[in-house]
């Protein structure tokens, strides 16, 4: 693991210190017992910060990975579900927000009636697929079955078009996957080849449980799964944006002689889209192999390949016995889950997952403050001075690319809490015993309302993430920073902790975000959200040394034996940690500027809380088997890893703990990464 060999333990005087008087003070935003006061802040700061709260925070039984963000989110459901019972006991009027997520809840409970119904549910839909007369009709049935949820051979959907952010238009890519990556299907490692063995016992087993005979179909659906993995794109791939950008006319898309096997005029004629005038395709190779594919399978092979499609999706909506047999592998298998979560909380997830903005209408009535909202936005524009700042004391960058940098950093929006419209789900037939049909009711509302969109401008008050999401993003077509209601909560934002604290947590999550508009993939758009090059060919060549610097230093973290985190999958996210976490500590001192500088507390002087802060945000537990599904499928390195590899990159952080050159926290020199 580069920079932390636990060999290698030098103390400086200073830290001897921080142990006396924690226990008792300083529990303000962070509580002390989270340290581990044996370890040693410049070998092991993860452990040292986070090695208390990992031993008094053990995994539960129902989840494959425990930290800040999980315990979090579960006392958001636990908000949730008192407001789902109050509206499921007094539902009100026929689509009112109380009535669809009241009604839906208790569908969502009712097991009898699950159970009951067994798989009958799925009998239009098998029905449809039974329908298919030859390879050909592949086209047709895809369009049929996208409106109610179920997913395909390839990705279709409407956004906004890359280099024109003002319109959206249709996309087609890469998809119909039933594991996690394509790597999944080609790698040789014996965990690989032992969980695609899973998978086929898996695939056979909900057949059975449906009464769905189809011999050999794990077997075969394998293989076909694994000719889709050869002719995708990696994750690392798709990272840059102009790889995954090809526009053509209606006409050129058309007659492609790539793709012109496949019947698409069958496809967009089936769906009875409004006009449009062009495609956008993520990856041409990929439309040009399933074409091929096309004419390799036979009808019954297509069959096949649907029918799982349909009942893998709707796991969650069907019989116990098939939802547990879902979770086994998705979730056991996959991840290391050993228990199911209880029915409320997966009832809970469900409802979120279908009507989370009508829901999040009752949640931010009764969870979110306006002070909260108020503070938050201070931070942001704390945290965009000091962004300019940075900036401007750029010694590799020029002054032409940097006033355009600036240009795009004024330019940035940012959303908190909640939305100010909302997306309307009042006709929305939706019932107390029929949980599928309620699903794929929602389904088509929500598809119809992506397919108006084509040829349409912008929304610009339409949100990514409900409010009650603990999590918040960038959006680079939009340019802008979304913060929703659920994250401006203790530990990412503590009315009642110090500003130190905070600006560890909550502020450093603001300029995470904002350094996503100046990551690998954010910097090659606009400040309107094109895709368009606004750097010199000299900057854009420096900046490229300093991001590969990045990828390899954290490609060195071992986080299993033999397994590393992925730097190239992970750049994005790792230099945005980086930068937004350097944005915040200035910030955070630029405040202090304008008032006295605090007293420590605990022990604990406002920088070294600072960083305290910050390890709070990341602290967790999670399983071997979640971990290397993270490390495959995640483009975020794992959270003991996204302390390690910023800190050590910051002489703010050796400074505020005293350590010294030769402390594996410190990077040596010739690895050091400076971007922002």
């Amino acid at each position: 693991m580069m920079f932390f060999d636990s060999k290698n333990w030098l103390l400086a005087g200073s830290l001897l210190l921080f142990s006396q008087g924690l226990r008792a003070q300083g529990q303000e935003g962070f509580p002390l017992s989270n340290l581990d006061t044996n370890a040693n802040p410049c070998v092991n700061f993860y452990q040292y910060a986070a090695g208390g709260w990992m031993q008094n925070n053990p995994m539960p039984e129902t989840e494959s990975r425990w930290g800040s963000f999980n315990i979090l989110a579960k006392q958001n459901d636990v908000k949730i579900k008192v407001i789902l019972e109050e509206a499921a006991k007094t539902p009100g009027l026929k689509g009112s927000q109380a009535q669809l997520v009241g009604d839906f809840y208790s569908s969502a409970l009712d097991t009898l009636t699950l159970n009951k119904l067994g798989v009958k549910p799925l009998k239009a839909v098998l029905s449809k697929i039974n329908g298919l007369k030859s390879p050909q009709d592949v086209a047709r049935l895809s369009a049929e079955l996208r409106p109610l949820g179920v997913g395909g051979l390839f990705s279709f959907y409407v956004g906004i078009d890359a280099k024109d952010s003002e319109t959206h238009r249709i996309h087609l890519g890469q998809g119909g996957l039933g594991l996690p990556d394509r790597d999944y299907y080609l790698q040789t490692d014996v965990n690989s080849v032992r969980i695609r063995q899973e998978y086929v016992a898996h695939i056979d087993a909900m057949f059975k449980l449906a009464g769905i005979k189809e011999a050999r179909a794990g077997e075969r659906l394998l293989a076909m799964e694994t000719e889709l993995a050869k002719i995708s794109m990696s994750r690392v791939e798709r990272r840059d944006p102009d790889k995954t950008y090809h526009k053509y006319s209606l006409t050129e898309f058309y007659n492609m002689p790539a793709w012109a096997g496949f019947p698409w005029k069958i496809f967009f004629t089936t769906l009875q889209l409004k006009p449009f005038d062009a495609v956008i395709v993520s990856q041409p190779a990929f439309l040009q192999g399933l074409t091929t594919l096309l004419s390799k399978y036979k009808t019954a092979d297509w069959k096949l390949y649907f029918k799982w499609q349909a009942l893998n999706g709707s796991s969650n909506v069907l019989s116990g016995a098939i939802e547990r047999e879902s979770f086994r592998f998705y979730q056991g298998v996959l991840s290391g889950t050993k228990v199911m979560k209880p029915r409320w909380e997966r009832s809970v997830n469900l409802v979120n997952g279908t009507l989370g903005e009508t829901l999040g209408q009752l949640f931010v009535k009764k969870h979110f403050s306006p002070e909260s909202k108020m503070k938050v936005s201070e931070m942001v524009e704390n945290l965009r001075e000091a962004f300019a700042e940075r900036i401007d004391a750029l010694a590799w960058m020029s002054a032409a690319t940097k006033k355009q940098a600036m240009v795009k950093l004024g330019a940035f929006n940012y959303k908190i809490g909640y939305p100010d419209k909302w997306k309307d789900y009042s006709m929305v037939d939706i019932k107390k015993n029929t949980l599928y049909q309620n699903v794929q009711n929602v389904n088509r509302r929500k598809f119809q309302l992506m397919v108006d969109k084509i040829g349409q401008p912008i929304d610009k008050d339409e949100w990514g993430m409900t409010p009650q999401t603990v999590n918040a993003y960038y959006s680079a077509s939009r340019n802008e920073i979304v913060f929703p209601a659920g994250i401006l909560q203790p530990p990412f934002y503590d009315p009642e902790a110090d500003d130190a604290v905070n600006y560890g947590g909550i502020g450093a999550v603001i300029g995470h975000e904002f350094s996503h508009g100046f990551d690998d993939k954010g910097s090659k758009f606009d400040a309107k959200g094109n895709l368009k090059n606004w750097w010199t060919a000299e900057d854009r060549a420096k900046f490229e040394a300093r991001t590969a610097k990045i990828v390899a230093q954290y490609s060195r973290f071992e986080v299993l034996d033999s397994v590393y985190v992925n730097g190239a999958l992970t750049q994005g996210e790792n230099i945005a940690d980086l930068a937004g976490l350097t944005m915040a500590y200035y910030a955070l001192k630029a405040s202090y500027s304008k008032k006295p500088a605090p007293e420590p507390i605990g022990g604990f002087s406002w920088q070294q809380r600072f960083f305290l802060g910050w390890t709070h945000v990341w602290s967790q537990n999670i399983s071997e088997k979640e971990l290397r599904r993270r490390i495959l499928t995640d483009s975020h390195a794992p959270g003991k890893e996204r302390v390690l590899g910023p800190l050590a990159n910051m002489p703010e952080f050796w400074e505020a703990f005293g350590c010294t050159p030769g402390n594996p926290m410190i990077a040596p020199e010739d690895v050091r990464v400076v971007i922002w």
